[in-house]
């Protein structure tokens, strides 16, 4: 399916991402920023490719546990974009850029949950 094999595509972007921002947060001076961007990506980078394998398995409700993993990308995009740009740039992604993108990433959580529950059996 294109919508999982483009997940896993972000997944893998995110978790590169991850890596070297990690590698960015233990070279700089206060680069705390930096590491709260990697653990969000190399989280959520997980936390897409297991929905997706939930998903081929059929464990998980099709649609929400999409828009679960979708969220999941989109939330730590904006969430470790804001600081990475904070730490570099000087200047946020845009007003509430983090916790909007962190609060997407709760509500891809709920959503996961709800995937589980509604999967037809």
């Amino acid at each position: 399916m294109v919508a999982f094999r483009l997940l896993i595509g972000l997944a893998g972007m995110m978790g590169a991402a991850g890596v070297a921002l990690a590698a960015a947060s233990s070279h700089g001076g206060d680069a705390s920023r930096l590491a709260a961007a990697s653990a969000m990506l190399l989280f959520h980078a997980t936390a897409i490719l297991a929905t997706v394998a939930l998903l081929g398995r059929g464990l998980l409700h099709g649609g929400i546990g999409i828009i679960a993993a979708s969220g999941f990308a989109a939330g730590a995009a904006l969430f470790a974009g804001d600081l990475t740009l904070r730490q570099y740039a000087g200047h946020s992604l845009f007003p509430y850029a983090a916790p909007t993108g962190g609060s997407v990433m709760i509500l891809s959580w709920l959503a996961v949950t709800l995937a589980a529950v509604m999967v037809k059996k």
